[in-house]
């Protein structure tokens, strides 16, 4: 776990330095209005969405691992086999629509398969390891890390995204401070370039989706409280 934060952290200095010493080359300009809002718009869902695919993943691996011991199937797992780095995909992603050029979600893109596609083949192979029958048929019916449209539609979002508050609880840091720090660079460009109340105008829209998404959280709790 620690090599793989050290890498993390190393891949997130160069990004960094990267946009800090060339903005104008990462950083995309104004487009028209109307296409700008709806960037900004899908790309704080796609944050908040993946924020609650992290969170659900976590507390419920956290329940259900029997420390280690079982091979977890369910929840967000019957969704996808790795949630938490799907949850990651969608947060990138919605970063990238808010503040960046096009070009860049491609080389996100890249980046990301490559840290992440040998993190999940390494733990397959440990968890084919461990559990060898019940990952053959676990492998064979859910997919690696983009969802089935079919089983989207087919299933209840409780059965592959439950939430309870004490799993929002633990993520509620790294929730809040990705959103405020990329809501607050896209807010002082707006202010910047439209002014106060064009930016004022923005964010009522804003506002709405984050309500939308504690909604979402409150009826997820809710739906899994009432299962058990």
């Amino acid at each position: 776990m620690k090599k793989r934060l050290k890498i993390n952290g190393i891949i997130m200095f160069v990004v960094s330095l990267s946009i800090v010493i060339l903005p104008s080359v990462f950083l995309r300009h104004k487009y028209p209005h109307s296409l700008d809002e709806f960037m900004e718009l899908f790309g704080i869902a796609f944050i908040l969405l993946g924020q609650i695919f992290r969170a659900s993943a976590r507390g419920y691996k956290s329940e259900h691992s029997k420390n280690g011991t079982a091979l977890i199937q369910g929840g967000p797992y019957y969704l996808v086999r790795n949630p938490m780095y799907l949850g990651i995909l969608l947060i990138g992603g919605g970063i990238i629509l808010i503040l960046f050029r096009w070009w860049v979600l491609g080389l996100f893109l890249f980046i990301f398969i490559w840290r992440y596609s040998l993190l999940i083949l390494k733990e397959e192979k440990k968890l084919l390891m461990m559990f060898p029958e019940a990952c053959k048929d676990y492998f064979k019916k859910v997919p690696r890390l983009m969802p089935s449209i079919p089983m989207l539609l087919r299933n209840d979002i409780i059965e592959y995204l439950p939430l309870k508050f004490p799993w929002v609880k633990k993520e509620i840091g790294s929730m809040l401070a990705v959103l405020l720090i990329t809501l607050f660079l896209e807010s002082w460009d707006d202010i910047h370039h439209e002014g106060i109340q064009v930016y004022l105008y923005e964010l009522v829209f804003l506002v709405m989706v984050i309500m939308l998404f504690i909604f979402l959280v409150i009826y997820l709790h809710k739906r899994a409280k009432s299962l058990g």
